[in-house]
Formats: structure tokens, C-alpha cells, sequence
């Protein structure tokens, strides 16, 4: 008999967090909490979302750039020069992102008559997204439960004590920034604050690195945080050095905060919405409830994200392993332990930080979601949008998070606008653009401090239509033609037009120029070093993504065919793929060997994925130059690109090599550094190890196990297309498929038992499965084919058809 098993769904620990990576995050999108789990002295470091430096995106910074990019394209163009394009790049900069801040410190100093510690445990049920301390000391069990409340738009956090009492502890607030705490009555207290008008990223080494005014005293928004206890026997006195309980049984401690942000285009000094006021207003709707209503409110509202999907594998008789404590866990995993049970509690953890982080109304998850300790976090924390922002949301619909897709895409339509600017200003160009870093303000220029910065990233300009993929994605997956039509194909189209301007012709073709790769090198014809050239495979291959979508939306529409032509006949003469002499994937417009030909990017294979270009099916011919190219890349790896190489085999339908690249990215790290040549792994936490940590990691490889359970980019939905020897049986319900399909599947022996589909927009249902399969009660049309068997038939909205394996 199989045991079908997903574990508890709890990371646990035998000890307190010793560092920020072994802490456990909680989140409700826009308030975070890092809970260390310390029993006498507690830390728990907290974030609010909207919590940046800076202020709206500042115009006019490099009246030069134009001029510079002419220069840079006759360089290439007409001298083969990189060195000097180059050069021209990096006259054409504006300024650095902002930086997301910390919000403070809560610190707990808890006193116990014996203050001998027993019976430690600390865990994180990622079900219920709730956190728990539990210990025991002078014969009294001491419980501390915190959440991050959605509905009630506050962090709470419950303490109880096994025998009346015994409570006495001290609650303080403290923060990096320059802050002013103050009381506010005998129970509460809170700190109010102003962040930097700007804050350089941590890698732009210049005197000045924290800004508090600018001349124009428009940036640096306001912040507040409160705190108040409230509690059942014993007192409760504050001052402005913190809160004092004594002798209670029972305390409920509320945690409210807000910031003056109020949009990307709005100065948060005079522009800003009224901080204090909304802090107050959530602290004082909140403790009209006690304990156990907000908990249920809680629990409710996490429950209808979370539990849209279960993921289950057949466990082994021997489980051990998953009996351990989390840190444990993983570092016998690491040895080579068998852990099924790790790995669809990693699934799961991926889509609880993306509901933690993300959600409807909400900004969107930055670089580390929406936690974060630093001043100067790395790399700003922001948003990279030359494949991290994006990969943080590789998952959503796939995972059945539709809605948490939506901050995304919001601040996609933010730096539409933003990004029309920059196209106009720096380039003469319609539509709109967006480099490589932004940030809250949606800033779309090209970083670098206006020649600080290496081309090889700030001169990346395929932000729009790359981030014009989610556009075209939320669509597939819904089907919600009104969002189409006034979102989406508005947005896309504006890429469009900027791409159709950038493009340059050449040799019969249509290129970009300058052009990089993100972040990688070549060796040119003279075996000379560079970044800036033309026609990289990664810029042809966004574009002709964008193309192929837009065409498709115009025809979905049925409306606007006259662009519709005009995108048929550039997209005609993009500079095509190309297969270098070692069988691989070219990078660059010409067959170039790479300095470091185990580069942690893979620009040149976007067509595989999260591009639909590349196929085992459709291309086998590039499929297998893509093969080849990963493989002379190596498995190795920062913790990001280890998740997107899980992404890439699972496209390749090679779901074995996936499954090594999660054993790989589930490998323990302890390496709080920045060494990115040994990187990768997982901290004990769990959060994934760039490193440092990225959360773009974990939400990469939630993305890869849902391609290698379910796919849809080719118009048909092949279940179980990559599934490697090890998870041979199992269950999973919830998936989502293009065409708004909702899927469930049972297998054993890596071949489907049963499966149901469920339509959310009808119409016609193509299922590719690796046996034969039949639908009860429709009228069906099957075919063998070399990649199993291609089953269609209609479907009818909100109707649910069952499948069973002959």
C-alpha cells in the first residue's frame, strides 16, 4: 500500500535562530517579521513593503545619452569597435535605484524565576502561516504565537504561560535609521521616522553613501510603528524605553505600522498619505478582537490562497529523515538522504512567501520578498528585472496564485508610464523601456551614476517586453478578455513600438544595438574582452517573444490588424537563432567563446524557458543545441540560477537532471557572504542562498517542480511531462494550465492512474500524458505520437472532466 505524504508543512528547530538565515519569516504582504525564537532575549526584526528610500523617478538625468548611443551603434556597426561601444554605454547612465529599509526592531527581554531552559521548540507552519516558541523554565511552559494578519492589516503576537502569573518581560523598538520613539499611552508606544532621500547600492563605492535631504525636500518618506500590549492579570506600564508586563497570564501584543507612501509618482513628503493616521487606524480596528477572532480571520484568509494545492509523493518505508528538525533535515538531505517530504514542503514553502509577500493591492516581492535587516541591503533589494523580479513570479499561475500575480503586473503598468520617459528622453524612441534595476518609484533608466556602472548589466534594455511576458501569461492562465483589452494589450503593444524603434537593420536583418547579455562576456575576434555588441541571442529572442504574444492577443481580440501586420512583417526579419561549431545555442550575433564559460546566467536559452520558442516537440534541433549548451554551462551555480536550470530541464522534458538541480538547490549553506563562485544552496531557513540570500531562488525553483509536473506553453497540457525516477508516484491538485484549466493528477509508476480537469473558460482541452488515457462522458480524439499520446476534446465552462490511465 503507497503512503501518499506531503509532511506537517512546519520548518522546526531544536534552538533559536542564531542568525537572520535561520530565522522564520512571516508575512501578509505588506508587513514582515523575521521571529528569531530566542527564549530569554528575543529579536524579531521587522519590515513593511512600501519602506524605500528615495522618491519619484527624478527626469532629464543624461541630456548626452542620445547623442552617445549614435556614437555607440556606428562603433559597431561600421568599425566592429566594442571597446569603444563600450565606452559610449556608459555615457549613456542615469542614476541607481533606491533601496528597500528595515522597518525596526521588536526585542523581548523575558525573565523566568529559573532561568534554566528545557523542552526548546520553535517552528513555522507554513499551513496556518503562523509562528510558534515554545520552552520551559521553573516548571512553567511558556507559548509565544505570532501571525502577520491580512485582514487586519497587523502582526500580533500571543503569549501564554502554563500556570497564572508568570509573564514578566520588557518589549522594546529600535531601528538602524534615524528614529524618535515616543509613548503613547500607559500600554502602548511607538516610533516615528523619516527614511533617507537616497541610499547608493551597496556595490557603488563613493564617499557619500546615505543621503537623509535633498535640495528639493520631496524625497525620504515618513514611516510610523506601534506597539501595544494588552493582557489578562498582572500590569502593563510603558515609557519611551519600551513596555513592561508583570506577573500577567496571558498578553496579546499588536504591532501596526504604515508608511506616508501613496504611489511611484507622488513625492512621500508632500504628496504622502498620512502615516500616523493609518497606523492608528489598523491598531485601533484590531484590538476590538481578541486573540482568537483574529487568529481565525487569519487563518481563513491565508487557508483560501495556501490550500489551493496539495502536492503529495509516495514516501518510502523509511521516512527518518523527515522526523528531523528542518536544519537537520537538511544537512542529511545534503549528505544524500532521501527526503520526498523535504522536497514538496519546499514546494509549499515557495507558495507561502509568495502569498507572504505578495498580495492584491499590494506592492510587489522585491529582491528578498519583503524581508529584509539592512540599510544597504545587496543590491538595493530591489527590483531586477533582468530575470529576478520576473523569476519571483515565474510560479504564480502555474501554482494557482493568480491574484498574488497582480502587484506584478501593476508595477508593470507603473513603469509603463515611468518608462515612456525614459524611451523619449534617452533614446528618442516610442513606447516604453526598462533596464535592468528598478525600484518602488518604478524607475525604467539605465543605472550606473551616470558612468559608474558596467554596461554588461546597465545597458540591458529589454525590460518591457520581457516584463510584457507576465502581461500575456495572466491572460493565458484566465482567459479574461476585459484585462486583455485594457490592460494588457495596451502595455504590450507600447513595448512593441519601443522595440520596433530600437531595432536596427543589418545584413538583411533586424538587431539590437548596443546589445549585452546579461551579465556575461565575450572574447571577440581579435580574443579581445567585452560586453556591448549587437543582436545577442537573449534581446532576439525577448522580442520575438513579445512579437508572437502580441500577434496572438491582437487575433484573440480580433481588433487592431494593422499593427498586427506591421508585427508580422518585423518579426519576420529578426536576426534568427543560431547553432555555434560546438552544437550549442549561440550567445552573441557570432559564434564567440565566453571568458567564463560557466557563467551563471543563461540569457541565450530565454527561448526555452520562460520563451516557448525552444521544444523537444516542436524544435528538436534547438532543443538539442540547448542541451548542449547546458551542459557546457555545468550544473553549478548561484541559488537562482540553480532554480532556473531546474526550469530548462524540465523543458526538456529530462526531469532527472531537474530533480539533481533540486538536490542541488536544497543543499545546506552557511555562507552569509557574497561569494558567488561557490554559491547556491539553501540556508537552514530554507530561504534560498545566492548568496546572499535571493528570494528569486526559491520562487525559481517552485516554478521548475510545476513544469515538471504540469505544461501548457505549447497549446496542449502535458501532464507529468518531466518526472524524474524519484517521485515515480504521487498525487497533485490545483495546478494551473493556459487556457484557465484547473489540474489534478494521481500516477504510479511515473504513468497517469486518474486526472481530472476543470474548466474555468471553456473550449477545446488538449492533453499530451505518456499513456493511454480516456475522459469519461465526451466525445474524444486521440493520437499516438513519438512524445506519448495527444488526446483533445470540448470542454464546457465549469465543468470538471475526469480522466483515467487504460
Amino acid at each position: 500500500m503507497q503512503c501518499f505524504s506531503q509532511g506537517a508543512l512546519k520548518l522546526w528547530y531544536k534552538q533559536p535562530a542564531r542568525v537572520w538565515t535561520e530565522a522564520l519569516p512571516l508575512g501578509n504582504g505588506r508587513l514582515g517579521a523575521m521571529v528569531f525564537g530566542g527564549a530569554g532575549k528575543e529579536l524579531i526584526q521587522l519590515n513593511e513593503a512600501t519602506l524605500w528610500s528615495g522618491g519619484p523617478m527624478r527626469t532629464n538625468q543624461n541630456p548626452g545619452a542620445y547623442a552617445n548611443l549614435q556614437l555607440a551603434r556606428e562603433a559597431l556597426f561600421k568599425k566592429e569597435d566594442y571597446t569603444a561601444a563600450n565606452a559610449y554605454a556608459k555615457k549613456m547612465q542615469g542614476y541607481y535605484s533606491d533601496s528597500y529599509m528595515p522597518l525596526g526592531d521588536l526585542t523581548i527581554d523575558q525573565q523566568f524565576k529559573d532561568s534554566t531552559i528545557s523542552n526548546y521548540y520553535r517552528d513555522l507552519n507554513i499551513k496556518d502561516a503562523i509562528a510558534t516558541t515554545r520552552f520551559t523554565a521553573g516548571g512553567v511552559q511558556f507559548t509565544r504565537q505570532m501571525i502577520s494578519s491580512a485582514p487586519d492589516q497587523v502582526m500580533v503576537l500571543h503569549f501564554t504561560a502554563s500556570k497564572p502569573g508568570q509573564l514578566n518581560f520588557k518589549l522594546g523598538i529600535k531601528n538602524q535609521l534615524r528614529h524618535e520613539n515616543f509613548l503613547v499611552s500607559n500600554n502602548e508606544i511607538g516610533m516615528k521616522a523619516k527614511a533617507p532621500s537616497h541610499i547608493e547600492p551597496n556595490y557603488n563605492k563613493v564617499p557619500v553613501v546615505i543621503t537623509w535631504e535633498d535640495s528639493t525636500h520631496i524625497r525620504g518618506m515618513r514611516y510610523r510603528l506601534l506597539v501595544k500590549a494588552v493582557n489578562k492579570g498582572g500590569t502593563v506600564n510603558a515609557d519611551t524605553t519600551g513596555i513592561v508586563v508583570k506577573n500577567a497570564t496571558e498578553v496579546t501584543v499588536y504591532l501596526s505600522a504604515a508608511t506616508s507612501f501613496n504611489g511611484f509618482d507622488k513625492s512621500p513628503v508632500i504628496q504622502g498619505r498620512d502615516e500616523a493616521k493609518l497606523a492608528a487606524g489598523y491598531l485601533s480596528t484590531a484590538i476590538q478582537k481578541p486573540w482568537p477572532v483574529l487568529l481565525n480571520r487569519h487563518y481563513a484568509d491565508h487557508h483560501k490562497y495556501f490550500n489551493r494545492v496539495r502536492f503529495d509523493l509516495s514516501v518510502p518505508a523509511d521516512s527518518s529523515n523527515a522526523a528531523l528538525p528542518t536544519d537537520e533535515r537538511l544537512e542529511n538531505y545534503t549528505k544524500g538522504a532521501a527526503d520526498l517530504s523535504l522536497e514538496t514542503l519546499y514546494f509549499q514553502y515557495g507558495r507561502y512567501l509568495l502569498i507572504a509577500s505578495s498580495r492584491p493591492g499590494g506592492v510587489n516581492a522585491n529582491l528578498q520578498g519583503i524581508w529584509n535587516k539592512d540599510v544597504r541591503p545587496a543590491w538595493s533589494s530591489n527590483y531586477t528585472t533582468n530575470i529576478n523580479a520576473q523569476m519571483n513570479y515565474w510560479p504564480a499561475e502555474a501554482a494557482n496564485l493568480s491574484d498574488v500575480h497582480l502587484p506584478f503586473i501593476n508595477f508593470i503598468k507603473e513603469a509603463s508610464v515611468t518608462g515612456k520617459v525614459t524611451a523619449s528622453e534617452f533614446y528618442h524612441a516610442r513606447g516604453w523601456v526598462l533596464h535592468h534595476n528598478s525600484d518602488i518609484w518604478a524607475i525604467t533608466n539605465p543605472v550606473g551614476d551616470i558612468g559608474r556602472g558596467d554596461p554588461k548589466w546597465a545597458s540591458w534594455a529589454m525590460g518591457s517586453p520581457w516584463l510584457s511576458q507576465h502581461l500575456w501569461w495572466h491572460y493565458e492562465f484566465t482567459k479574461d478578455k476585459d484585462y486583455l483589452r485594457n490592460t494588457a494589450y495596451p502595455i504590450m503593444k507600447s513595448a512593441a513600438l519601443f522595440c520596433i524603434d530600437w531595432l536596427q537593420p543589418y545584413k538583411g536583418h533586424l538587431v539590437t544595438a548596443p546589445s549585452v547579455s546579461p551579465e556575461n562576456n565575450f572574447f571577440d575576434d581579435n580574443h579581445k574582452q567585452g560586453s556591448v555588441s549587437i543582436a545577442t541571442t537573449m534581446d532576439m529572442s525577448i522580442i520575438r517573444d513579445l512579437f508572437t504574444n502580441l500577434i496572438d492577443a491582437s487575433n484573440e481580440l480580433g481588433y487592431d490588424k494593422a499593427f498586427r501586420d506591421t508585427i508580422i512583417a518585423k518579426k519576420a526579419l529578426l536576426f534568427p537563432l543560431q547553432i555555434g561549431q560546438k552544437g550549442n545555442i549561440q550567445e552573441w550575433y557570432k559564434d564567440w567563446e565566453d571568458p567564463d564559460p560557466h557563467h551563471r546566467h543563461v540569457s541565450h536559452l530565454f527561448g526555452l524557458f520562460p520563451g516557448k520558442e525552444i521544444s523537444p516537440i516542436q524544435t528538436p534541433a534547438f532543443a538539442n543545441a540547448a542541451k548542449k549548451t547546458l551542459e557546457l554551462r555545468g550544473d553549478a551555480g548561484t541559488g537562482w540560477s540553480l532554480a532556473w536550470k531546474i526550469n530548462f530541464w524540465a523543458r526538456l522534458l529530462d526531469g532527472n537532471h531537474s530533480y539533481k538541480m533540486i538536490r542541488d538547490l536544497l543543499r545546506i549553506t552557511r555562507d552569509l557572504g557574497t561569494n558567488m563562485s561557490n554559491g547556491g544552496g539553501s540556508y537552514p531557513n530554507l530561504f534560498d542562498a545566492h548568496p546572499p540570500f535571493q528570494i528569486d531562488g526559491n520562487f525559481g525553483g517552485l516554478s521548475g517542480m510545476c513544469e515538471m509536473l504540469l505544461q501548457s506553453q505549447s497549446g496542449e497540457i502535458n501532464m507529468l511531462p518531466a518526472i524524474p525516477d524519484a517521485w515515480s508516484s504521487g498525487e497533485v491538485s490545483g495546478l494551473k494550465a493556459r487556457g484557465n484549466f484547473e489540474v489534478a493528477m494521481k500516477w504510479n509508476n511515473k504513468q497517469i492512474v486518474n486526472a481530472s480537469v476543470l474548466s474555468g473558460a471553456g473550449g477545446v482541452c488538449h492533453i499530451r500524458t505518456a499513456n493511454r488515457v480516456k475522459v469519461a462522458g465526451v466525445q474524444t480524439k486521440m493520437s499516438k505520437t513519438d512524445n506519448g499520446y495527444l488526446i483533445s476534446f470540448n470542454t464546457q465552462k465549469g465543468m470538471r472532466y475526469q480522466i483515467t490511465g487504460i
